[in-house]
C-alpha cells in the first residue's frame, strides 16, 4: 500500500469515527421539537372558508349522543340542545372555549430529557395505531400481536433518536379480557421506554386501575400530577358528528385525573367523512372544536391534543388507503387549522398500504411523513412501522423508519442563511488561494456533523464498495439491529421492588 492509499485510508476511518461520536443534543443536525410550517396546501381563504364551515356544521347540525355528563357540562357553559337530543354550538361558545384551551402542552417523558413542548410549528415523530397483526419479514406473512411485541417496540424505540414519542402502536390480542389488556398495555409501554407514552381505556371502569399503577410508577399522585408522562388517545367522536359516549366517559375520568387528551376524530373520506379533501377536513375540524368546547367546559386550560386525524378511501373499493397522496394533503392541511387556531395539534402520517418494508412502503411512508413535518404539525402519529393501512406493526420497519424519519427532519429544519453559511470568503479563498476543492476544508469538517445526518442503516457505498461489503441487505441488517436491541436490558425497566408491587397488584402477562 502506497503511502497517498494509506493517509486516504487513515483520513477515512477517522471521518467515520468522528460520526460515530455522539454529538450534544443542541449540537445535532435534527432533534425533537425542530419548527416546520413552510408547507401550506391550504391558502389563507381556503383555511377561513373551512373554519367558517366548521362553525356552521357545530351551530346548525350539532353532535348527537354525548353523555348525560357531557350534555350538562356543555349545556351549563352556552351550549344548545335540541328537541332531537343534538348539542348544537352557538359561535360565541366556541370562541370563548378556544380562548380558554391550553395553546402550549408540554407532554412529559419519565426521563425529563424526553420532555415534549407542543406550541407553534414544532415538530415530533412517533408511533400510534392498533395494529392487530405483525408483520414477519422472514416468513413474508402476518400473525396476531402480543404483548411482547409491544413491549418489544417500546424497547426499540426508546433507542431511536428520530422517535420522539410512543403511543401504543398494536393491540395485545394474547389478552382477552379487556381491562388486563390495558393495564397490560401500560405496563408493556412505560417498562420499554422512558419516552412519553400514550394509550387507550377500553370502557371508563377501567381508568382507575389504570391510573393507580401509573402513580405506582410515578412515585404517588402527587408526582403523577406534576408530570403525567402517559396521554390518552381519545376517540370521543364516532364520525360523521356523534360523540361516542364511553369514550367520553372515559375522558372526564381522566382529565380529573390529571391525564393529557389527544381528541381523535378519525373520519374516513368517502365513508365516514365527505369525499373531498376540504370535506374531510372541515368535519375533522368542527368535530374536534366540540371537543375543544367539551374539555374546557370541564375544566378550562386542561391540556388537549387538536387531535383532526382523517384517513383516505381508495374510492374504487372503499378500503382504506393511508399511504396515499391524499392522505398526506389531507394531514398537511390540518396541520394548518391548528395553527390557524393557535392549538397544539396531531394527525396521522407515515402509514403504508404495503403489506412489507418494500419501495411502495418507503415512497408511502416518506411522502407524507415529510409533508407532515413541513407543515408544522406539532404530533405526527403513526410515523414508523405501520403496514397494511394500519392493520399491521413491523418491527424491522420501525428501525428503518428511524432513518427515514432523521431525513425528514432535516428537511423540516430547512436551510440556514447566514453571512457564513453563504460562503463567500470560502469561496474566494478556494478558487483563488486553494485547491480548487472543498474537501478537507475547515468549514467543510465544521459543518460535517452540524449541517448534514447520516443513516444508521441505508446504503450509500458505490457499487464497487458495496460489492466488497457483501453486498449488504437493508432488511437483513434492520433484523440484526433489532435483535441487538432486544439482546440487551431495557434502560426503561422497573426496579425490582415497584414492578414486583405492580405485579402483585394486576396480572401482568410478561414475564419477569
Amino acid at each position: 500500500m502506497s503511502e497517498n492509499t494509506s493517509r486516504r485510508s487513515g483520513g477515512r476511518s477517522a471521518r467515520r469515527a468522528m460520526r460515530a461520536a455522539p454529538l450534544a443534543e443542541h449540537m445535532r443536525p435534527v432533534r425533537a421539537g425542530m419548527e416546520g410550517g413552510t408547507f401550506a396546501p391550504l391558502s389563507p381563504a381556503g383555511v377561513q372558508r373551512i373554519h367558517e364551515a366548521a362553525l356552521d356544521a357545530l351551530e346548525h347540525i350539532g353532535l348527537s349522543q354525548a353523555p348525560q355528563s357531557g350534555v350538562d357540562a356543555m349545556v351549563a357553559a352556552g351550549a344548545i340542545q335540541g328537541d332531537d337530543g343534538r348539542l348544537r354550538f352557538p359561535r360565541a361558545l366556541v370562541e370563548d372555549m378556544l380562548s380558554k384551551a391550553a395553546k402550549e402542552i408540554t407532554l412529559f417523558g419519565r426521563d425529563p430529557k424526553h420532555d415534549l413542548h407542543l406550541s407553534g410549528n414544532r415538530v415530533h415523530y412517533g408511533t400510534a395505531g392498533a395494529a392487530v397483526h405483525m408483520v414477519d419479514v422472514e416468513g413474508r406473512n402476518y400473525r396476531e400481536c402480543t404483548v411482547q411485541d409491544l413491549h418489544d417496540a417500546a424497547r426499540i424505540c426508546d433507542t431511536l433518536d428520530n422517535i420522539n414519542f410512543v403511543q401504543r402502536p398494536m393491540v395485545c390480542r394474547d389478552i382477552t379480557d379487556n381491562f388486563e389488556m390495558d393495564m397490560n398495555t401500560i405496563y408493556a409501554c412505560t417498562s420499554g421506554t422512558t419516552k412519553h407514552v400514550g394509550t387507550s381505556f377500553t370502557e371508563p371502569d377501567y381508568v382507575d386501575g389504570g391510573l393507580e399503577m401509573l402513580h405506582m410508577i410515578a412515585g404517588g399522585e402527587d408526582k403523577w400530577r406534576e408530570r403525567p408522562f402517559v396521554s390518552n388517545s381519545n376517540c370521543f367522536v364516532v364520525p360523521p358528528m356523534k360523540f361516542a359516549t364511553e369514550s367520553c366517559e372515559v375522558m372526564e375520568k381522566l382529565i380529573r385525573g390529571g391525564m393529557p387528551v389527544l381528541l381523535l376524530s378519525a373520519g374516513q373520506a368517502g365513508a365516514t367523512a365527505p369525499a373531498p379533501i376540504a370535506g374531510a377536513i372541515t368535519q375533522a375540524v368542527a368535530e374536534c372544536l366540540a371537543g375543544i368546547v367539551y374539555v374546557n367546559s370541564i375544566a378550562p386550560g386542561h391540556p388537549a391534543i387538536f387531535g383532526t386525524w382523517p384517513f383516505v378511501s381508495d374510492l374504487r373499493t372503499g378500503a382504506m388507503s393511508g399511504g396515499s397522496g391524499e392522505q398526506a394533503l389531507l394531514t398537511a392541511g390540518c396541520a394548518q387549522m391548528h395553527k390557524f387556531y393557535g392549538l397544539p395539534g396531531g394527525a396521522a402520517a407515515g402509514i403504508a398500504d404495503a403489506k412489507l418494508p418494500d419501495m411502495q412502503a418507503g415512497w408511502e411512508q416518506a411522502m407524507s411523513n415529510v409533508m407532515a413535518g413541513l407543515s408544522g404539525l406539532n404530533m405526527v402519529y403513526e410515523s414508523a412501522g405501520m403496514h397494511a393501512s394500519l392493520l399491521g406493526y413491523c418491527l424491522e420497519t420501525l428501525i428503518l423508519g428511524d432513518d427515514l424519519l432523521g431525513q425528514a427532519m432535516r428537511c423540516v429544519r430547512g436551510i440556514e442563511v447566514d453571512e457564513d453559511s453563504v460562503s463567500l470568503e470560502t469561496i474566494r479563498s478556494v478558487c483563488l488561494e486553494g485547491p480548487g476543492h472543498y474537501l478537507g476544508h475547515e468549514q467543510t469538517l465544521g459543518v460535517m456533523q452540524t449541517e448534514y445526518i447520516y443513516p444508521a442503516l441505508s446504503d450509500r457505498s458505490s457499487p464497487k464498495e458495496w460489492v466488497e461489503l457483501g453486498k449488504p441487505d437493508l432488511i437483513k441488517n434492520a433484523i440484526a439491529r433489532k435483535e441487538a436491541i432486544l439482546g440487551e436490558v431495557s434502560k426503561a425497566r422497573f426496579n425490582p421492588e415497584l414492578d414486583a408491587e405492580i405485579r402483585r397488584q394486576f396480572k401482568i402477562h410478561l414475564p419477569v
